[in-house]
């Protein structure tokens, strides 16, 4: 909490300059009732998210004084401007939208971890992935062709950029396109596209309709790779300490048991994404630690700025719990 504080006074002017609604309506701020604060929550359909939703139904969050309110959307990327304009308080991010928000002078603050690879290829919860028949058996070969990201200019980009430069390729030459999760086994499958980096349960109903796997990219970055945290803005970590510590103990409880209870992952996902039943033995789960792992972020952010996504370089003293 100490560094998440860090630097909130200036955070919270920049914050008035770009917020995209008014902090001032009642009706953009978290709710108590009762003893129990209701905080508004941007997420994405996926299992990367699974601990948040578990915590809520085992009570986890609401022995911490919390109930969340979770909304769907397609990527980080669409979530910030939600968490920084306090339509939600918190929210879920890729790493790299994360850095890219706060090199833009967006007043972004992480607050703890949210999912982590495997660390194993070919046995992580996201992976390249192309259709069966394509004649495509590495990154490399995705050169000239089109692959499908959640959002564009975040984790998912980058990670494949360097799968194809370590087959050997060229990552200039690919074409990225942004299709959300849920969406691309279909466009896979009909041709649409020629690749998807895909993450469970979408990667999972790729493979069942005859997807294969040519890279595991987050693995290819790091095999301790902190995909994404949970953040808030600084003028709500400002304006509300105490909820946000709150939220961070007990997100790491959530995450602890997730990891710890893999089966009620599995049963979970049916309550918010559209993965079949028959499919769920086949996910493959990420790793859920408590702390990030910030030599693989910084690695991340090295990759970005190869790639051009900061207009300076992010703090990350800044930007990290």
């Amino acid at each position: 909490m100490r560094r998440l504080l860090a630097g909130i006074a200036t955070g919270a002017l920049l914050l008035t300059a770009t917020a995209c609604g008014s902090s001032d309506d009642p009706s953009d701020k978290s709710s108590s009732s009762g003893g129990v604060t209701t905080v508004k929550v941007g997420v994405i359909p996926i299992v990367d998210v699974a601990p948040l939703h578990l915590g809520q139904e085992k009570g986890i969050f609401g022995k911490h004084g919390l109930k969340l309110e979770m909304t769907p959307a397609q990527g980080g990327a669409a979530i910030v401007p939600g968490v920084v304009s306090n339509q939600f308080q918190f929210g879920f991010s890729n790493m790299a939208s994360l850095m890219i928000a706060q090199s833009n002078g967006v007043p972004v603050q992480a607050v703890v971890n949210g999912v982590a690879t495997t660390g194993e290829k070919g046995k992580d919860f996201g992976g390249l992935v192309v259709k069966g028949d394509s004649g495509i058996t590495s990154a490399k070969d995705l050169e000239g062709r089109k692959v499908a990201v959640n959002t564009l200019k975040n984790i998912n980009d980058t990670t494949v950029r360097e799968s194809v430069r370590e087959a050997g390729g060229d990552p200039s030459k690919v074409t990225f396109v942004e299709i959300a999760f849920d969406q691309m086994p279909a466009a896979l499958d009909s041709g649409e596209i020629d690749g998807a980096m895909a993450v469970e349960p979408a990667l999972t109903t790729a493979k069942s309709q005859g997807a294969v796997e040519v890279a595991s990219s987050y693995v290819d970055v790091s095999d301790k790779l902190t995909v994404a945290m949970y953040f808030t803005s600084a003028q709500y970590a400002q304006q509300n300490p105490e909820v946000v510590e709150k939220f961070e103990a007990a997100t790491k409880e959530a995450l602890a048991y997730a990891d710890g209870h893999p089966d009620e992952v599995r049963e979970i996902l049916t309550t918010y994404t559209k993965i079949p039943a028959d499919l769920l033995p086949r996910l493959t789960l990420p790793k859920w630690p408590a702390e990030v792992d910030r030599g693989s972020i910084e690695t991340l952010r090295d990759l970005g700025e190869k790639d051009g996504l900061y207009t300076r370089t992010p703090d990350l003293d800044a930007l990290l719990p």
